[in-house]
């Protein structure tokens, strides 16, 4: 549990720094790369869906895998530490920023329990020039009152 937590750490840390650096306008990524994006991001949401571990695993970044070896233990991780992202009700696409080679793509999910939030993915081309996670900070989102 405690290299999950150093994750988290570290993932906030780099999606912290990525947005400090972001004060000016960011570059755009292109219609078809920003597709790409959100074609990995619903691929694994999908292979989540199936309880299909190796297939959710291969969407990760290497550091990713190396840090948690298998696919069942990724998928156990997401499972005990992200339930809105293992079975959310319902996600909506914002438009990818991009920073540094690092797509932060945001995505508004509600759990099954109708509860509002944010999830920050990072990603980052791989060598073999696919776009692979590299993290997720999910946020939980409070209700507006009027």
């Amino acid at each position: 549990m405690c290299s999950m937590n150093r994750l988290v750490a570290m993932l906030a840390a780099l999606f912290f720094a990525t947005a400090l650096a972001a004060q000016t306008a960011p570059p755009r990524l292109s219609a078809a790369q920003a597709a790409a994006v959100k074609s990995v991001i619903q691929a694994q949401l999908s292979a989540f869906a199936a309880d299909d571990a190796k297939r959710a695993f291969s969407f990760a970044a290497t550091t990713i895998q190396a840090q948690f070896q298998t696919p069942e233990n990724f998928m156990a991780m997401v499972r005990a530490g992200y339930p809105m992202v293992y079975r959310p009700a319902s996600v909506a696409f914002l438009k990818p920023e991009l920073q540094d080679g690092i797509v932060i793509q945001k995505v508004h999910m509600t759990d099954q329990q109708g509860e509002r939030w944010l999830a920050l993915y990072s990603l980052t081309k791989a060598r073999s020039g696919n776009w692979r996670i590299g993290g997720c900070i999910v946020l939980q989102l409070k209700a507006q009152t009027t």
